[in-house]
Protein backbone atom coordinates (compact mmCIF):
# COMPACT_ATOMS: atom_id res chain seq x y z
CA UNK A 1 0.00 0.00 0.00
CA UNK A 2 1.86 3.16 -1.09
CA UNK A 3 2.42 5.93 1.67
CA UNK A 4 -0.28 8.49 2.01
CA UNK A 5 0.72 11.91 0.62
CA UNK A 6 1.64 14.46 2.90
CA UNK A 7 0.13 17.68 2.54
CA UNK A 8 0.87 20.93 4.18
CA UNK A 9 -0.91 23.86 5.61
CA UNK A 10 -0.04 27.21 6.03
CA UNK A 11 -3.24 28.88 7.93
CA UNK A 12 -3.28 31.60 10.40
CA UNK A 13 -7.01 30.65 11.70
CA UNK A 14 -6.66 27.76 13.52
CA UNK A 15 -10.15 27.02 13.49
CA UNK A 16 -9.77 26.94 9.19
CA UNK A 17 -6.77 25.26 9.99
CA UNK A 18 -8.41 22.40 12.12
CA UNK A 19 -11.35 21.97 9.53
CA UNK A 20 -8.62 21.57 6.69
CA UNK A 21 -6.44 18.66 8.06
CA UNK A 22 -9.63 17.16 9.28
CA UNK A 23 -11.06 16.89 5.84
CA UNK A 24 -7.94 16.16 4.22
CA UNK A 25 -6.93 13.26 6.65
CA UNK A 26 -10.48 11.72 6.11
CA UNK A 27 -9.75 11.71 2.31
CA UNK A 28 -6.75 9.30 3.31
CA UNK A 29 -4.35 12.06 3.57
CA UNK A 30 -1.41 12.99 5.64
CA UNK A 31 -1.34 16.52 7.16
CA UNK A 32 1.43 18.98 8.32
CA UNK A 33 -0.52 22.02 9.89
CA UNK A 34 1.25 25.66 10.68
CA UNK A 35 -0.10 29.10 12.15
CA UNK A 36 2.22 30.67 10.53
CA UNK A 37 5.45 30.23 8.08
CA UNK A 38 7.71 29.52 11.08
CA UNK A 39 9.01 26.29 10.61
CA UNK A 40 7.87 25.81 7.13
CA UNK A 41 11.11 25.47 5.55
CA UNK A 42 12.81 23.11 7.83
CA UNK A 43 9.28 20.83 7.05
CA UNK A 44 10.21 21.11 3.54
CA UNK A 45 13.60 20.12 3.46
CA UNK A 46 12.86 17.25 5.79
CA UNK A 47 9.61 15.86 4.74
CA UNK A 48 8.19 14.58 1.69
CA UNK A 49 5.89 16.96 1.17
CA UNK A 50 3.34 16.70 -1.92
CA UNK A 51 1.57 19.73 -2.09
CA UNK A 52 1.48 22.89 -0.07
CA UNK A 53 -1.94 24.66 0.57
CA UNK A 54 -1.20 28.51 1.73
CA UNK A 55 -3.26 31.43 2.96
CA UNK A 56 -2.45 34.61 1.71
CA UNK A 57 -3.19 36.64 4.82
CA UNK A 58 -0.33 35.44 7.31
CA UNK A 59 0.63 37.11 10.03
CA UNK A 60 4.40 38.00 9.39
CA UNK A 61 4.61 37.33 5.75
CA UNK A 62 1.80 37.68 2.90
CA UNK A 63 1.41 34.36 1.59
CA UNK A 64 2.32 34.60 -2.01
CA UNK A 65 5.62 36.73 -1.38
CA UNK A 66 6.93 33.69 0.98
CA UNK A 67 5.50 31.16 -1.89
CA UNK A 68 7.92 33.52 -4.03
CA UNK A 69 10.47 32.99 -2.34
CA UNK A 70 10.38 29.18 -1.82
CA UNK A 71 10.45 28.71 -5.83
CA UNK A 72 13.55 31.08 -5.77
CA UNK A 73 14.97 28.45 -3.47
CA UNK A 74 14.26 25.60 -5.63
CA UNK A 75 11.16 24.74 -3.59
CA UNK A 76 9.05 22.55 -6.59
CA UNK A 77 5.73 21.52 -4.54
CA UNK A 78 2.93 22.25 -6.37
CA UNK A 79 1.20 25.34 -3.97
CA UNK A 80 -2.92 26.04 -3.51
CA UNK A 81 -3.79 29.37 -2.38
CA UNK A 82 -6.32 29.23 -0.04
CA UNK A 83 -7.47 32.91 0.19
CA UNK A 84 -9.93 35.89 0.46
CA UNK A 85 -8.32 37.81 -2.03
CA UNK A 86 -10.25 37.82 -4.60
CA UNK A 87 -9.85 40.55 -7.01
CA UNK A 88 -8.62 39.73 -10.93
CA UNK A 89 -5.27 41.71 -10.65
CA UNK A 90 -4.73 39.56 -6.64
CA UNK A 91 -5.34 36.16 -8.43
CA UNK A 92 -3.10 36.40 -11.23
CA UNK A 93 -0.29 37.81 -8.74
CA UNK A 94 -1.05 34.78 -7.03
CA UNK A 95 -0.17 32.57 -9.98
CA UNK A 96 2.92 34.82 -11.18
CA UNK A 97 4.04 34.46 -7.79
CA UNK A 98 3.95 30.48 -8.23
CA UNK A 99 0.65 28.88 -7.65
CA UNK A 100 -0.47 26.22 -9.06
CA UNK A 101 -4.49 26.78 -8.33
CA UNK A 102 -6.82 29.71 -6.31
CA UNK A 103 -9.42 29.02 -3.90
CA UNK A 104 -11.44 32.09 -2.72
CA UNK A 105 -13.00 31.98 0.79
CA UNK A 106 -15.78 31.38 1.76
CA UNK A 107 -15.56 27.94 0.45
CA UNK A 108 -16.49 24.27 0.52
CA UNK A 109 -14.16 22.18 2.42
CA UNK A 110 -14.58 19.12 0.47
CA UNK A 111 -13.69 21.11 -2.82
CA UNK A 112 -10.45 21.78 -1.33
CA UNK A 113 -10.16 17.98 -1.33
CA UNK A 114 -11.15 17.67 -4.37
CA UNK A 115 -8.46 20.15 -5.91
CA UNK A 116 -5.95 18.58 -4.35
CA UNK A 117 -6.83 15.56 -5.46
CA UNK A 118 -6.79 17.32 -9.14
CA UNK A 119 -3.44 18.98 -8.92
CA UNK A 120 -2.05 15.55 -7.37
CA UNK A 121 -3.55 13.86 -10.37
CA UNK A 122 -1.62 16.61 -13.06
CA UNK A 123 1.57 16.59 -11.00
CA UNK A 124 1.50 12.77 -10.96
CA UNK A 125 1.56 12.15 -7.55
CA UNK A 126 -0.75 9.31 -6.22
CA UNK A 127 -3.34 9.96 -4.31
CA UNK A 128 -3.75 8.22 -1.27
CA UNK A 129 -5.19 4.16 -1.80
CA UNK A 130 -6.66 4.79 1.98
CA UNK A 131 -9.36 6.57 3.86
CA UNK A 132 -9.65 6.95 7.74
CA UNK A 133 -11.32 8.17 10.21
CA UNK A 134 -11.23 7.63 13.89
CA UNK A 135 -10.91 3.98 14.49
CA UNK A 136 -11.72 2.80 10.95
CA UNK A 137 -9.34 2.28 7.70
CA UNK A 138 -10.42 1.91 4.61
CA UNK A 139 -8.27 0.30 1.75
CA UNK A 140 -9.92 0.83 -1.53
CA UNK A 141 -7.74 -1.18 -3.50
CA UNK A 142 -8.30 -4.22 -1.84
CA UNK A 143 -12.32 -3.18 -0.66
CA UNK A 144 -11.49 -4.23 2.63
CA UNK A 145 -12.28 -2.10 5.87
CA UNK A 146 -10.60 -2.47 9.72
CA UNK A 147 -11.84 -1.13 13.44
CA UNK A 148 -9.01 -0.58 15.41
CA UNK A 149 -7.55 -3.74 13.31
CA UNK A 150 -9.71 -5.56 13.59
CA UNK A 151 -11.39 -6.91 10.12
CA UNK A 152 -15.46 -6.15 8.99
CA UNK A 153 -16.95 -8.01 6.73
CA UNK A 154 -19.18 -5.68 4.30
CA UNK A 155 -21.47 -6.35 1.42
CA UNK A 156 -21.00 -4.45 -2.20
CA UNK A 157 -23.29 -1.63 -1.11
CA UNK A 158 -22.30 -1.08 2.64
CA UNK A 159 -18.98 -0.38 1.26
CA UNK A 160 -19.68 1.90 -1.51
CA UNK A 161 -22.09 3.36 1.53
CA UNK A 162 -19.41 3.73 3.83
CA UNK A 163 -16.77 5.03 1.52
CA UNK A 164 -19.06 7.86 0.28
CA UNK A 165 -19.40 8.89 3.98
CA UNK A 166 -15.60 8.99 4.52
CA UNK A 167 -15.19 11.15 1.35
CA UNK A 168 -17.45 13.52 2.38
CA UNK A 169 -17.01 13.86 6.49
CA UNK A 170 -19.18 16.71 8.53
CA UNK A 171 -21.28 17.12 5.93
CA UNK A 172 -25.02 16.60 6.16
CA UNK A 173 -26.19 14.22 2.89
CA UNK A 174 -29.69 13.47 1.87
CA UNK A 175 -31.15 10.27 1.26
CA UNK A 176 -31.74 10.96 -2.09
CA UNK A 177 -27.93 12.12 -2.83
CA UNK A 178 -27.36 8.68 -1.76
CA UNK A 179 -29.57 6.75 -3.67
CA UNK A 180 -28.28 8.51 -7.04
CA UNK A 181 -24.26 8.64 -5.95
CA UNK A 182 -24.26 5.18 -4.06
CA UNK A 183 -26.85 2.66 -5.75
CA UNK A 184 -25.98 1.12 -8.99
CA UNK A 185 -28.90 1.23 -11.98
CA UNK A 186 -31.73 -1.53 -11.39
CA UNK A 187 -31.01 -1.35 -7.91
CA UNK A 188 -34.13 -1.46 -5.45
CA UNK A 189 -35.01 1.83 -4.40
CA UNK A 190 -38.11 2.55 -2.41
CA UNK A 191 -39.18 5.07 0.65
CA UNK A 192 -37.09 3.31 3.19
CA UNK A 193 -34.29 1.69 0.81
CA UNK A 194 -31.31 3.70 2.50
CA UNK A 195 -32.74 3.97 5.99
CA UNK A 196 -32.46 0.28 5.94
CA UNK A 197 -28.91 -0.29 4.69
CA UNK A 198 -27.33 2.75 6.82
CA UNK A 199 -28.78 0.59 9.77
CA UNK A 200 -27.30 -2.22 8.51
CA UNK A 201 -23.69 -0.52 7.79
CA UNK A 202 -23.83 0.70 11.89
CA UNK A 203 -24.63 -2.28 13.11
CA UNK A 204 -21.23 -3.47 11.42
CA UNK A 205 -19.26 -0.63 12.26
CA UNK A 206 -20.64 1.02 15.15
CA UNK A 207 -19.55 -1.36 18.73
CA UNK A 208 -20.29 1.73 21.18
CA UNK A 209 -24.01 3.24 20.36
CA UNK A 210 -22.91 5.97 22.83
CA UNK A 211 -20.37 6.92 20.11
CA UNK A 212 -21.49 6.46 16.53
CA UNK A 213 -19.96 6.62 13.55
CA UNK A 214 -23.03 7.96 11.54
CA UNK A 215 -26.03 10.26 13.34
CA UNK A 216 -29.35 10.81 11.73
CA UNK A 217 -30.05 13.94 11.10
CA UNK A 218 -34.08 14.50 11.50
CA UNK A 219 -35.81 14.96 8.05
CA UNK A 220 -32.81 15.59 5.97
CA UNK A 221 -30.05 12.05 5.94
CA UNK A 222 -27.40 11.48 7.73
CA UNK A 223 -23.76 12.51 8.49
CA UNK A 224 -20.62 10.87 9.14
CA UNK A 225 -19.70 12.03 13.04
Amino acid sequence: MNPAPLILIVEDEEDILELEELHLQSAGFETMGFLSTRGVRQALEEEAVALMVVDRNLPSVEGSEFVAELRREGFEQPVIFVTAKDRDEEVEEGFVRGGDDYLRKPFNMNELVWRVKALLRRTGEKESETLRHRSLVMDLPGRKVERSGEAIVLTRLEFDLLRYFLENPERVIGRDELLDEVWSDGEERGGKTVNVAVNRLKKKIESDPEHPYIEAVRGVGYRLC
